[in-house]
């Protein structure tokens, strides 16, 4: 079995603001922005009666977000951001070289994604939400998805996913450098939860190594025993740095990390 620990939603780069923890504790990870994609935009996508723009837009009033941009809802993990196909379950999907490093290492049913992103917390102050003062920057996992099935064929995907992001990108399918990963049923470990869904904050689930930044990940020492992909001499003096390039770090599921994914799962 492999886990892979996999980086997804805003970043320095693409949204230049971390995504929310909601004073509630939950984890809502945004969607990077795209150019490719023309199914959602930032104020299309719901969370609690309010859009993902307005929430942007609250968090930092001068975002570079606009109401009107299309964003690249992937992993899709939330069932009630916006109305869903008859059939619909969670979706993630890869492309071009993150593609071909999960096939590389053999990634396969029955292996586990953690989502993780970077986050802040959140408050609300005169009606507003806003990020906390002096609150760290923090990689948080948010979401998991166990493999149940990879879609490599265009031809293979049912309607209800026909709304999922890499579904069109017809180029990638053609050459066969694409394809979108499906949870199983329920998990192989723990039959009475879902085989993807999302986390609440709780800190056993924050990478970060407290006072460091938030790259600086405060990893069990039984992950040293472990080769995790795009992490080339990650460990350092207290702390894993992990790499500031790169979306998916796969490694083996010793007994001892898989007992770990499961903790931070349940």
């Amino acid at each position: 079995m492999k886990i892979i620990l996999s980086r997804k939603g805003f970043d320095s780069s693409n949204g230049r603001q971390p995504s929310p923890i909601m004073p509630d504790g939950t984890l809502l990870s945004l969607p990077i922005p795209s150019n490719d994609d023309y199914e959602n935009t930032y104020s299309s996508i719901i969370w609690n009666g309010m859009t993902y723009y307005d929430i942007i837009k609250s968090l930092k009033s001068n975002s570079i977000i606009m109401s009107d941009n299309y964003c690249h809802l992937d992993p899709d993990l939330r069932a009630g951001v916006r109305n869903r196909e008859n059939g619909w379950k969670p979706a993630f999907g890869q492309m071009s070289s993150s593609l071909t490093l999960l096939r590389n290492q053999k990634v396969s049913i029955g292996d586990i994604f953690l989502y993780f992103g970077w986050f802040k917390a959140t408050e609300i102050i005169n009606g507003r939400l806003l990020y906390k003062k002096h609150a760290p920057d923090l990689h948080v996992i948010y979401g998991y998805l166990q493999v149940g099935e990879i879609i490599e064929k265009k031809s293979d995907i049912p309607d209800w996913l026909k709304t999922h992001p890499h579904t069109s990108y017809d180029d990638s399918w053609r050459k066969g450098r694409n394809a979108i990963f499906l949870p199983s049923d329920h998990l192989s470990f723990q039959n009475d939860l879902k085989g993807s869904g999302v986390l609440d904050f709780r800190p056993d689930r924050v990478l970060t190594k407290s006072g460091y930044s938030r790259g600086c990940w405060d990893l069990p020492s039984f992950f040293k025993d472990v080769y995790i992909t795009c992490n080339p001499n990650p460990w350092k003096d207290g702390y894993f740095k992990s790499a500031s390039i790169g979306q998916e770090f796969v490694m083996n599921a010793t007994p001892e990390i898989l007992t770990w994914a499961k903790q931070i799962i349940i």
